[in-house]
């Protein structure tokens, strides 16, 4: 019946890439004992009735490799900024110097680093359940083509495609893991 099944891989792999794209924007978000300005992207603050991300309400800087700092834009903010920061989690105690709020990043403590390495195993849990549901995608419009009346090589041909897409995107969200838990180690 339909032997001309084309399975859109390409919108496979680029729903893949998504899911390791936000677990690379989770993993910035951990902190490794180094200044990032990207540390600071989870956090939202009660601005003008709406929650805002912090970086609409002042500029974020690192002006050294230990030291955030946000430069808010309106006075009025300063106090709900530094509230924000403080409930963020981020184990971070902001200091006030008028509009400016200073973010030292103290040393990470070992017992600190091994919850931060599982904090990441986490997000990497999630990115690869990410890429096994899409991969569970894929196959469901594979079944559903065979009920259509693809051939049995052209089904066994896209399952393989499928479950090898889905085998190198674990592996790269893997690497990433390794990646992060090393630098989360590093002293």
């Amino acid at each position: 019946m339909s032997d001309d099944f084309m399975l859109d891989t390409d919108d496979l792999e680029r729903r893949m890439d998504g899911a390791i794209g936000a677990l690379r924007t989770e993993f910035a978000s951990l902190r490794t004992g180094r200044a990032s300005a990207s540390m600071l992207e989870p956090v939202m603050v009660d601005a003008y009735g709406a929650m805002t991300p912090i970086n609409q309400v002042g500029t974020v800087n690192v002006p050294e490799p230990r030291m955030v700092t946000v430069n808010v834009w309106d006075k009025g903010l300063v106090g709900k900024v530094e509230k924000a920061i403080r409930e963020s989690g981020l184990g971070i105690n902001p200091q006030l110097n008028g509009t400016i709020i200073m973010l030292p990043i103290p040393e990470l403590n070992e017992e600190r680093r091994r919850e931060l390495t599982k904090v990441a195993g986490t997000y990497a849990e999630n990115g690869r359940v990410a890429i096994r549901n899409i991969r569970r995608d894929g196959m469901d419009q594979i079944k559903k083509a065979k009920a259509d009346g693809i051939s049995e090589d052209d089904q066994k041909f896209w399952e393989g495609a499928v479950q090898e897409l889905t085998d190198t995107y674990i592996k790269r969200v893997d690497d990433a893991l390794d990646a992060k838990q090393e630098e989360i180690m590093q002293v």
